[in-house]
């Protein structure tokens, strides 16, 4: 693991890739053997693209009972740290309590969105040196990174986790708190079948991007052929 001491700090959030606990929503698509091998990938190439970033310090926070199997799968490329609470909420918000501490910007990111592009998230800790909180929203109404230099405890509610108006609250408790906000480049995350399709397309052409979920799609010929049509949510 790359040593401490730096001022920028990369948390992926994540669990334990069981089947049944891992990315539900592509249940119906697949069998919950094939979500959980590819959620591997997914965490996988996450973790590649997080110790891409130079000068970042890289962790994983997760629910207490994934912590062992996280740190088996993540070696020593990141510390795997135990979140206080249950849900994502209170996982952000350990997030936050546990490494702000001495200012140092913090971004939590997705395990999902390995396939963005480095220069988002290098852009995302820049924007922290001149504002409060940093958000990068999901083309659904989620967001897939959140960051911030100090731990604001009400900034993350359970209300609204998850679901399509998750950025909207996150913005208006961020206002409410009179905290400077800045919007990262809108993005996706893998949560159903039309962004499985949308990745195996674009990673067809660049396998790069997310090498492991490339060929993990390619062994398997998951195309947008074999998957349902896009709905025109993307």
């Amino acid at each position: 693991m790359r040593s401490s001491g730096r001022d920028r700090v990369l948390v992926i959030m994540a669990k334990a890739p069981r089947p049944g606990a891992v990315k539900t929503r592509l249940a119906p698509d697949l069998s919950p053997e094939a979500v959980t091998d590819f959620y591997c990938c997914l965490l996988e190439d996450t973790l590649a693209l997080a110790r891409s970033l130079r000068d970042v310090e890289v962790a994983i926070m997760c629910p207490s009972a994934d912590v062992f199997e996280l740190q088996q799968l993540a070696g020593n490329q990141a510390s795997v740290v135990a979140q206080t609470g249950e849900g994502l909420a209170a996982g952000l918000t350990s997030v936050f309590a546990r490494f702000t501490k001495g200012q140092h910007r913090v971004i939590a990111f997705n395990s999902d969105s390995p396939h963005l592009p480095r220069s988002v998230l290098e852009g995302a800790f820049e924007t922290l040196a001149a504002h409060d909180v940093v958000a990068g929203p999901t083309h659904d109404g989620g967001y897939y990174l959140v960051g911030a230099k100090a731990s604001y405890p009400t900034l993350f509610a359970n209300d609204g986790m998850g679901t399509s108006s998750a950025m909207e609250r996150l913005l208006s408790r961020a206002r409410a708190l009179n905290l400077s906000v800045a919007i990262a480049t809108t993005f996706y995350d893998i949560d159903v079948a039309d962004d499985l399709a949308r990745l195996a397309k674009e990673l067809l052409l660049t396998p790069e991007r997310a090498p492991r979920t490339a060929r993990w799609l390619k062994d398997r010929e998951l195309s947008v052929a074999r998957l349902r049509p896009a709905t025109g949510k993307l």
